[in-house]
């Protein structure tokens, strides 16, 4: 038997052409790889939101030396131990007007329903660096905690002794020569001034009538009229004194707030939640760990705020059943709730305290209102 013949030559088989298919393919990938990588390096007008850390202003925080303190404390008055949390949820923003993120960053975002892909410009303003809107941000958390402080003190029936301060005059404003910063505004046309909004209904009330104000300037008291000007603001004509006001406030007890490195308003309401939560014998939460966000205001006044649902799943994922929502938002939360979280609809404190008691006593909260009904 004949295993091997040295006289026959075996030629491999000829090598099998790509069809114009296969080639066009792997061409369409090289090119779709490229341009990812192109995509990658190429600078983008958005940047990303996405949960930031929880804060339970029952707990602790961290100090500017790194150790741990109460994020709310309090000298002057009783307090009594709290059990549960009160979460409030920050968003983090990722990208900056020195960086973007990258489209390939922008496109695993745009699929992610805890992240939301938004202008640059809506959070960092053209002509405004990013020191500058940390700055703001840290102005508007120092005021938050004002009127945190002061919408709790009164909910609990203090005397919190408001003071509305001018702190600056518009270029046209109607009182120039007439106020100047630092006076104390206290009526206007004999009503109290308590703030800005106040002032702003007597004026629009009146339209060009001219307005008697009682100021405090350098310890004295004087009278002192305005007539206000009609002036133009987001295409509509309206009547402003032109004066820029804060308000402040005379508290009986001091309420401390730590919470490095978090700005903006939109913790107030979790604040004064836990201000009363502090200073009362009564445990709000039940035991129970409830999150929520919205601005406030001395007269108890929930606003809305931005990133509500970069929230909602910031509070899902730090363990939160229930969830305090302003009523402004609630177009924003309506189909994005994410499982296993119930969200509440709330437009002053008094609806939050409202919501916190039926949590605590197991009451009915088919009859509270949420963002759908």
């Amino acid at each position: 038997m004949t295993l091997f013949d040295e006289n026959v030559t075996i030629a491999p088989a000829p090598r099998r052409r790509r069809s114009r298919r296969s080639q066009a393919g792997v061409w369409a990938l090289l090119v779709a790889l490229v341009v990812l990588l192109i995509l990658t390096f190429l600078p983008t007008s958005y940047v990303i939101q996405q949960p930031g850390p929880v804060y339970d202003t029952l707990g602790s925080a961290a100090s500017a030396d790194g150790s741990q303190v109460p994020l709310i404390s309090v000298d002057g008055a009783e307090t009594y131990p709290t059990d549960g949390s009160l979460d409030l949820l920050t968003v983090q923003v990722v990208g900056n007007r020195e960086r973007t993120p990258s489209w390939f960053e922008l496109a695993t975002a745009w699929f992610d329903p805890s992240r939301a892909v938004v202008p640059l410009d809506s959070v960092f303003p053209a002509g405004e660096t990013t020191d500058q809107r940390n700055q703001e941000s840290a102005t508007m958390m120092v005021d938050s905690q004002k009127e945190a402080t002061a919408a709790a003190l009164t909910e609990l029936g203090y005397d919190i002794g408001t003071k509305v301060t001018v702190v600056g005059l518009t270029d046209d404003s109607a009182a120039q020569g007439i106020l100047q910063q630092g006076d104390v505004v206290e009526t206007a046309d004999g009503q109290p001034v308590t703030d800005a909004a106040a002032l702003r209904e007597i004026v629009t009330a009146g339209q060009d009538a001219p307005i008697r104000l009682e100021i405090e300037r350098d310890g004295a008291t004087q009278d002192v009229t305005v007539t206000p000007r009609e002036v133009e603001e987001q295409g509509q004509s309206v009547w402003r004194v032109g004066v820029s006001l804060m308000a402040d406030y005379d508290f009986p007890i001091d309420v401390s707030i730590q919470l490095n490195n978090v700005g903006g308003p939109s913790a107030g309401m979790m604040f004064a939640l836990g201000i009363i939560d502090t200073l009362t014998p009564d445990d709000l939460t039940g035991g129970q760990r409830i999150a929520g966000t919205g601005t406030i205001t001395a007269d108890g006044t929930v606003g809305p705020i931005g990133g509500i649902r970069q929230k909602l799943y910031g509070a899902k994922d730090a363990g939160a059943t229930w969830f305090l929502a302003p009523a402004a938002n609630c177009d924003e939360v309506v189909g994005h709730v994410p499982d296993g979280l119930r969200v509440f609809s709330v437009s002053k404190l008094d609806d939050s305290l409202t919501v916190l008691q039926t949590i605590r006593d197991g009451g009915d909260l088919d009859a509270l209102p949420t963002c759908g009904s």
